[in-house]
């Protein structure tokens, strides 16, 4: 991988792993087996995509990298399951693009540069019916926040919405020296396992993440001052009564709220007159 005279960009976040020990444990963490489905995004210069080729029955892999892609498709040009596509997976349509190849459901393995993380994992949100497993790594910090729970100062909105929807375990802690060239920070990888319904009924959900990212949007401040203001439909005057009716007390802080209270919270607040 490093005789190919291809260097990182720095501009996309790139680490390449290389660390077998690592790929090794990654593979079999999303656990496919013959005639299952893998979505691999950012395969780089396809250390990982050797591994997945193995197990997959299709293995789809995006890469935005141009420099990357003829190498890709030079090292598995030989095996039939195994396709790569140019191109953001931020600017695909996932439904579309993964229906070419086969119907739900699909696993997904990502090594998720810092730059692009969130929007990435809000896109495989909003795509989650199409996923059996997610086996994503992550900026340490990144990986924190989605697995904390409720009074941690890393529990935040992607904490909420994912847990929403999946269980979320931190699986394997990797260190600088598994990537090259090294990056400054630890690595987390978190297997995400899709729940069969929502953890809570939330109500409309589109309000539900209204609330919760109001409720953090100054993490310093009460739930009352993060609240208040009419953004969210309900007058200021009617805040103090919604909190009160849900037992949550004006002082607390959103971190301290769990998924139920959030859940709470949205129901009232639409009762309330809040709306989208």
């Amino acid at each position: 991988m490093r005789g190919d005279g291809i260097r990182a960009r720095k501009a996309l976040g790139q680490n390449f792993l290389t660390d077998r020990s690592v790929l090794s444990r990654i593979a079999a963490l999303v656990s496919a087996g013959a005639g299952e489905r893998i979505l691999e995004i950012g395969p780089g210069k396809g250390a990982l995509t050797s591994y997945l080729a193995e197990l997959a029955g299709q293995l789809v892999a995006v890469e935005l990298d141009n420099r990357l892609v003829p190498l890709l498709r030079g090292s598995f040009s030989g095996n039939p399951s195994v396709t790569i596509i140019e191109g953001d997976i931020l600017d695909l349509d996932l439904r579309e693009t993964l229906g070419r190849y086969g119907t739900p459901p699909w696993k997904v393995a990502a090594n998720l540069p810092y730059n692009i993380s969130t929007p990435v994992l809000f896109r495989l949100l909003d795509a989650r019916d199409l996923f059996s497993r997610l086996v994503l790594m992550l900026q340490k910090e990144v990986g924190n926040r989605l697995a904390a729970g409720p009074g941690s100062k890393e529990y935040g909105v992607l904490s909420v919405l994912f847990q929403l929807h999946f269980d979320v375990t931190r699986e394997i802690l990797v260190r600088p020296g598994s990537f090259h060239p090294v990056p400054k920070v630890d690595s987390v990888v978190l297997l995400f396992v899709p729940l069969a319904q929502p953890r809570v009924d939330v109500g409309d959900e589109d309000y539900f993440r209204r609330v919760v990212k109001a409720s953090f949007a100054m993490r310093r401040k009460t739930l009352w001052n993060c609240l208040k203001g009419g953004a969210l439909g309900v007058p200021t005057d009617g805040i103090r009564d919604v909190l009160a009716r849900c037992g949550i007390d004006e002082g607390r802080r959103g971190e301290t709220l769990s998924l139920h209270e959030f859940a709470s919270l949205t129901k009232e607040l639409m009762a309330a007159g809040g709306s989208l």
